[in-house]
């Protein structure tokens, strides 16, 4: 839907004001009475995207797809022993066993995730995928900025309701339902994403494309014939879809979690994204670049789908304690000019020689947010020791993977500054988050969130001092 402005006479700081003053409270994780609707750096328009990144970054969703799927059938062949036993071993570690049998039950044996959001860091040469999130945050709050920035004229990738409506369409393909009705189960772990998902609901029932309810895991309501709601009003409505805002590190903690994947894998209701912990285990990406693995990968992806990925998937490492061999090393990876083969080798590297992040592969709280992020060349020589001690204690129940780190594009961008009032400008880089939604057997792309942090940091995430905005496309942008 093209954009109609209803303020044209405003000016850049006029239309910044505009969004900080419109956009629904409570997106950003605050509380509804907060002085503040955006406890972040407003610019007054979307951030531009030049119309060949744009090109790039819609077409992703399909080779991500691609290797999602390819993922999940690698791990499947490797669960039943017609693949190197190590994939699955690698993408179980440290899981309990319930989670364990839920990725390889025949019911969801081919699902795959149908919202996809990969983090893409800009750099000189295009962009990197640094990781990427089938449980994503965000949706709502994007879908929140574009439609704001709508009201002012600016348009937005996706345009006004580009993310409500593929959202919806996901939702009535996955069930095979013109107008499903849906519930979005938020964890109490995932509460600070309650209100955004409200207003994406709101807007996809003001579309009138689903009936979709944002509820607790206390209001679903079980039967041996299918799965309800209860609303707030106390009725109780069946669902068809449920879609699972609740990670499943914290599965066990969920009430009712017992009930609800009994409904999906006796085809009660359709569950997304599946109960399948490997699709969020950023140790894939060590698994893609594991050279024994290349021929399995190129042949399910095609040449150019794989040549695709190679150019974009950091190369990772998974941070593994055992003892190699001593003819052995770490492929590709070297310290002060020589082959890895323990990685103490690692430990003196000096900070210019550490470009590397150290994470937690995925089953974990640390796995989100950049809470367990530590980028190496930030860190002391005592920091950097000790978070590779860490990882390396960590190996049994909380793997981490060693990536090589590669830094962001340095852009100008404006912003409005609240102790001035005034229009200023801010040198940073950018992390773009494109919502992909599969429909069918294709993905289309709903909107973009692109978060802008100051050049000297090193993890770009939402902050007090970040720029954060939708994405539009301009020939003079980036």
């Amino acid at each position: 839907m093209p954009c109609t402005s209803v303020a044209p006479e405003l000016d850049a700081a006029g239309r910044a004001r505009y969004v900080t003053d419109h956009l629904p409270p409570g997106l950003f994780r605050l509380a509804e009475d907060a002085d503040t609707n955006v406890p972040w750096r407003v610019s007054p328009q979307p951030f531009p995207l030049k119309p060949s990144t744009v090109a790039a970054v819609e077409s992703l969703g399909d080779d991500l797809l691609a290797f999602y799927r390819a993922l999940n059938a690698l791990y499947l062949r490797s669960a039943r022993g017609t693949a190197p036993a190590f994939i699955a071993e690698e993408l179980d570690r440290g899981k309990p066993e319930q989670i364990v049998k839920l990725a390889r039950q025949n019911r969801f044996k081919q699902d795959i995730p149908r919202v996809i959001r990969p983090d893409l860091i800009l750099t000189d040469d295009g962009y990197v995928a640094s990781e990427l999130d089938s449980v994503p945050g965000g949706m709502g709050f994007t879908s929140a900025l574009a439609h704001t920035y709508c009201e002012i004229g600016e348009d937005s990738i996706g345009g006004t309701d580009g993310i409500a409506h593929r959202f919806a369409e996901m939702l009535a393909s996955l069930s095979s339902v013109e107008r499903p009705t849906v519930a979005i189960v938020v964890s109490q772990e995932s509460t600070d994403y309650r209100s955004e998902l409200n207003w994406l609901a709101g807007r996809v029932d003001a579309l009138g494309l689903a009936d979709v309810i944002v509820c607790a895991p206390q209001d679903i309501v079980f039967t041996e014939e299918a799965l309800f709601v209860r609303r707030e009003d106390g009725r109780e409505t069946k669902i068809d879809v449920l879609y699972r805002n609740f990670e499943l590190f914290d599965l066990l903690n969920i009430p009712k979690q017992e009930l609800m994947l009994y409904a999906a894998r006796h085809n009660r209701v359709k569950m997304t994204p599946p109960p399948k912990a490997h699709f969020e285990e950023k140790s894939s990406f060590a698994l893609f670049h594991h050279p024994g693995l290349r021929a399995y990968w190129r042949s399910e992806l095609g040449d150019a789908v794989d040549e695709r990925l190679l150019g974009i998937f950091p190369r990772t490492w998974i941070i593994d304690p055992r003892p190699l061999p001593w003819q052995a090393a770490i492929v590709d990876l070297t310290a002060n000019g020589l082959p890895v083969h323990d990685w103490s080798q690692l430990e003196d590297l000096g900070k210019s020689e550490r470009d590397y992040v150290i994470k937690p592969s995925g089953f974990s709280e640390l796995a989100w947010g950049s809470r367990g992020v530590k980028v190496a060349n930030d860190l002391s020589k005592d920091e950097w020791r000790a978070g590779l001690h860490d990882a390396l204690a960590s190996f049994d129940h909380v793997p981490y993977i060693l990536q090589r780190f590669h830094k962001g594009k340095r852009v100008r961008v404006p912003f409005l500054s609240t102790s001035t009032g005034e229009i200023k400008e801010m040198d940073g880089r950018v992390r773009l988050c494109p919502y992909y939604f599969v429909i069918g057997d294709r993905t289309r792309l709903g909107g973009i969130l692109a978060t802008v942090a100051p050049a000297d940091k090193r993890l770009i995430h939402g902050m007090s001092d970040a720029v954060m905005a939708s994405c539009r496309v301009a020939d003079d942008g980036f």
